[in-house]
Parts: C-alpha cells; sequence; structure tokens
C-alpha cells in the first residue's frame, strides 16, 4: 500500500515517542490518518487486543469508525466488525495470518475494540497494546479516561496516537505543556486545516474573518487559545505549583460536594506568614458510605500537621449529609455563603491575588478549573449561565472552602469541632491514633484508593 500523507500526517508518522499529540484544524486529516497508525502499530506488536475511543458512541459512528472500517474491512479485509454486545473489530484467521506473517498465533485473538470515554470506567476491562484516541480535545473526553487508557497500556508500554482539533484547556494541554518543557515521551504534531490539499484556502480565510480569534486558532490551526466564556480566565501556569513538604505548623482546611455517586474534596494548607493556600490533594468517589468516605479521606492525613482538620461544605438544604459526617467523625460546617456567583468571585479573587495555588499533579481539579466555563449565545459572547455546571465537583468544593475561608476565618470554622475531641487529624496527648469512623472495611478503603487516577495516588501523602 502506498501512502500518500501530508507534512504534518508525514511527521507524527515517523515519531517514535510514545504519545504522538496530532493537534490540527477541522478537516485537517487527522481521523483519516489515524487507521493507518493503528494498523501499523497492530502489525509491529502483534496478536492482542487495541483500543479505539471517541469521546461518544455517536461521534464515532460519524467518521472515526467508517474511516477504521474503509481501511481494515473495505480495503485490508482483515475481519469483521460487530456492535452487539459491544463494538469491536475481530480479526479473521486469514486476515491475521496475512498481517503477522510468521507471528500468527492460532491461540490468541487479535481484536480492535471500540469505546467511549464519558464514561472512564467504561474502559477500564481491556488490556491494550496501543491506544487510538480520537477528538480528545473535547470536554467530554475526560482526564479519567485518558488516565484509564494509560493503564491498559501499562503492561505493554504501548503506544497512544491522540488525534483532535481544540475545544478546550483540558487535559490535552497539560501533556502538550509537558512536551513543550522537554519531556521526551510526548511529540507534538501542530497543523492549519490548510495543509490537508483538500481543504479549501478562501473556507479558511472566511473563517479568519468571520470567527472570533481563539476559536479560529483553535478549530483551524490547532493551537490552544483561551476560549471565550472561561471562568477563572486569570489562572496562568504560576497558579500550579510542583508539590512540596507542607510544614507541620501549617493550618489546613477540607471543603466538601457531596453527592452519592460523586463524593468530592478538596484539602488545602494554609501558609501562616502569607496566608496563602494551596491545595495538595483532591478525593473523588461514590458508592460507598459515608463511613467509608471518612476513612478514605483520612488516609494518609495523620501526620501530616499536628492541627486539627476544619471541614466546611454542601449546600445549605444538605443537613442530612453534614449529620451523617457527623456521626461518622468528621463535623463539616454548613458554608455562610449560599450563592454560587459570590463564591466564583471569591474563588477568582484568591488565584487573581495571588492567595490560592493549586499542586500541580492533582490533574483532575487542574482539568475542572481550566475549562470551567459559561455558556455562549449565537454571537460566541459568554451568558450567565454556567457549562455542564453539574459536572464541576471538586470546584463545588473548592468554592465552598474559600468563601467560608474569606467569610468566617479558621476561628469560627473551628467552633464547628467543639465537642467532638480529636477528630482531625492530630495525635492525642498520648500519641494514640486519631478517632475514625470503623463503618468501612480496610478493603473498601482499598478499593477506593485503587479507583483513585495515577497522578492523585502518587500524590497521597
Amino acid at each position: 500500500m502506498r501512502l500518500h500523507f501530508h507534512p504534518g500526517q508525514w511527521q507524527a508518522w515517523e515519531s517514535r515517542r510514545r504519545f504522538v499529540l496530532v493537534l490540527a484544524g477541522t478537516q485537517g486529516g487527522k481521523t483519516s490518518f489515524g487507521p493507518h497508525w493503528l494498523l501499523r502499530e497492530i502489525q509491529r506488536c502483534g496478536p492482542g487486543d487495541y483500543l479505539v475511543v471517541t469521546p461518544t458512541f455517536p461521534l464515532l459512528d460519524l467518521k472515526c469508525l467508517p474511516a477504521f472500517l474503509w481501511l481494515f474491512k473495505t480495503i485490508l479485509d482483515l475481519g469483521r466488525f460487530t456492535a452487539s454486545p459491544s463494538r469491536k473489530f475481530i480479526f479473521s484467521e486469514e486476515g491475521a495470518r496475512r498481517l503477522f506473517g510468521e507471528r500468527y498465533d492460532p491461540y490468541q485473538e487479535t481484536r480492535v475494540i471500540f469505546g467511549y470515554a464519558t464514561d472512564p470506567e467504561s474502559l477500564e476491562s481491556a488490556t491494550a497494546k496501543a491506544v487510538w484516541a480520537d477528538e480528545a480535545g473535547q470536554k467530554r473526553f475526560k482526564l479519567g479516561s485518558y488516565e484509564a487508557l494509560r493503564r491498559r497500556l501499562s503492561l505493554s508500554r504501548g503506544r497512544m496516537l491522540v488525534t483532535t482539533s481544540l475545544y478546550a484547556l483540558s487535559w490535552v494541554k497539560t501533556l502538550y505543556d509537558r512536551a513543550k518543557a522537554g519531556d521526551k515521551q510526548i511529540e507534538v504534531v501542530q497543523f492549519d486545516s490548510t495543509l490537508n490539499p483538500q481543504f479549501s484556502t478562501a473556507e479558511f480565510e472566511e473563517a479568519r474573518t468571520t470567527l472570533p480569534r481563539w476559536k479560529f486558532n483553535m478549530q483551524y490551526r490547532g493551537q490552544f487559545e483561551r476560549p471565550a466564556g472561561l471562568i477563572y480566565d486569570c489562572v496562568n501556569e504560576a497558579t500550579f505549583v510542583p508539590r512540596f513538604a507542607l510544614p507541620v505548623t501549617w493550618q489546613w482546611f477540607q471543603g466538601l460536594d457531596f453527592g452519592t455517586q460523586n463524593m468530592a474534596s478538596v484539602f488545602a494548607a494554609e501558609e501562616p506568614e502569607t496566608k496563602r493556600m494551596f491545595v495538595y490533594r483532591t478525593y473523588h468517589a461514590g458508592g460507598v458510605s459515608t463511613a467509608g468516605h471518612v476513612r478514605a479521606m483520612r488516609h494518609g492525613e495523620g501526620n501530616h500537621t499536628g492541627l486539627p482538620l476544619l471541614a466546611v461544605g454542601g449546600a445549605p438544604s444538605e443537613d442530612d449529609w453534614r449529620a451523617e459526617f457527623r456521626k461518622a467523625g468528621l463535623p463539616v460546617r454548613r458554608p455562610q455563603i449560599s450563592d454560587v456567583e459570590v463564591g466564583i468571585d471569591r474563588v477568582y479573587s484568591a488565584f487573581q491575588s495571588g492567595k490560592l495555588f493549586v499542586f500541580d499533579d492533582l490533574g483532575e481539579l487542574r482539568e475542572e478549573i481550566q475549562t470551567y466555563s459559561r455558556k455562549l449565545n449565537d454571537h460566541e459572547e459568554p451568558t450567565e449561565e454556567i457549562e455542564d455546571k453539574s459536572e464541576y465537583h471538586l470546584l463545588d468544593a473548592l468554592r465552598y472552602l474559600i468563601s467560608e475561608r474569606g467569610n468566617a476565618g479558621a476561628r469560627r470554622m473551628r467552633s464547628a469541632l467543639v465537642g467532638f475531641g480529636d477528630v482531625g487529624p492530630r495525635r492525642g496527648a498520648r500519641g494514640e491514633e486519631p478517632a475514625v469512623a470503623r463503618g468501612c472495611s480496610d478493603a473498601e478503603i482499598e478499593r477506593l484508593l485503587d479507583a483513585a487516577s495515577i497522578e492523585q495516588r502518587e500524590a497521597l501523602p
């Protein structure tokens, strides 16, 4: 087969790095390149399982799957595609023999499994030798899905191709920044839509003159810009700082956002002299008892500092949740600021004034901060409505915390702990461990910790 790639595609094809990011303009030839890259990886790595992942199945069916089947089925006739009970392409014996030659293994099936990234848990069952992630720059392609794909590749140390136009400052931006900082595992390939010789130059120039600059650069040039409607637009790279050991003299706090399937919490420590706060840990889990959440949240916190943990969170109406946490050993104060916009203003002010920082290995929180946006109207202007507001659980927890710190201060928050003894992380006078709820087994806690992201697990103190 003779390939006629344009220069941007050739750069991606020739890269031998483990992670290849193809960030390009719309219709620039990203998706049509993906099947060829994956076919070479299958031929190189041999029989086994491979993954193709898009943000949603409708997006898969629209372009990615047709491009894949055109090469694997129509041109090469390597096997058959099945859509039920799950989408997969299964290599036939003849197809596998032609592709692998002497390496053909009659006892090992070769499959390409198709998944969607809106639900990270849907990607957890496979072990893959290579992954193609198409349109991974969309907000619906979650950081948790990328991390799940990394875990699926861990045994084989397999490669990943990311092909996407740009829509937001998501986890793809974090990989991009790592590459620009010198990470030799990551190759970045960027090109305009017009590098595809079939793309109309007139169309490109019309988009340049009619679209906002940020949108044109992201969607027609594959270049990162700060999109309109971004709520925390004051945040920059200086906001995310390398992890360091927290001094034992620092006071530290916890914000919570309640939910049966999305229990979220952020942990922050305050520098006494400057009153700067550093978010050093996050927690996001579901499907476990309140006592289990409390024990998991407390895991690893005991030796950080001799001061008690002060907790605040939940909407004003969520007194039942606060009561459950109190029973489980973690008193949670009701926030005195209930208005969402007031809370957003306080977080914004803390970021802008250099009083709030985030450890740079907290990927999930970083992604929420960099994608938290207002919906745009037909003129690409921000409205008052927050886009996908219910998806930002860690930011809600941060908002509760920062709002209360600005409103009440540590002394008033600390009063919520009166009568509950040493429920915080400090050891008692005799050196005994702090009191924690016992309603959750160690196995349940380990399940929660295993479900945490790769970065988060490593970041636990």
